[in-house]
């Protein structure tokens, strides 16, 4: 079992960047792939990025590819999330999560954070 931490959330202009973080305890971080996902008020939560445990392999969601870049430091037990050119679309809470295999799927995650809130103004 491991446990996650998000920070970094914020408010920030359209066209603005912002950089969340997830920190992950417990044992093998680098044996889990790890994912980032967002949930916008009266909206489900959704798939945003993810990154496999050696960090060789990404994914993004087509809403957000070329604009954020996933990334991790395993010596740190960290998950980063660079987020440019930002737009009010883009606020919702934002989560990590770990699996131990590449999914798209909410469901497939059993190892969640509390979230971190970005707010988009445009």
């Amino acid at each position: 079992q491991v446990q996650l931490v998000e920070s970094g959330g914020g408010l920030v202009q359209a066209g603005g960047s912002l950089r969340l973080s997830c920190v992950v305890s417990g044992r093998s971080f680098s044996t889990y792939g790890m994912g980032w996902f967002r949930q916008a008020p009266g909206k489900e939560r959704e798939y945003v990025a993810y990154i496999s445990g050696s960090g060789s392999s990404t994914d993004y969601a087509d809403s957000v590819k070329g604009r954020f870049t996933i990334s991790r430091d395993n010596a740190k037990n960290t998950v980063d999330l660079q987020m440019n050119s930002l737009k009010p679309e883009d606020t919702a809470v934002y989560y990590c999560a770990a699996n131990r295999y590449f999914t798209r799927s909410v469901n497939a995650y059993g190892n969640w954070g509390q979230g971190t809130q970005v707010t988009v103004s445009s």
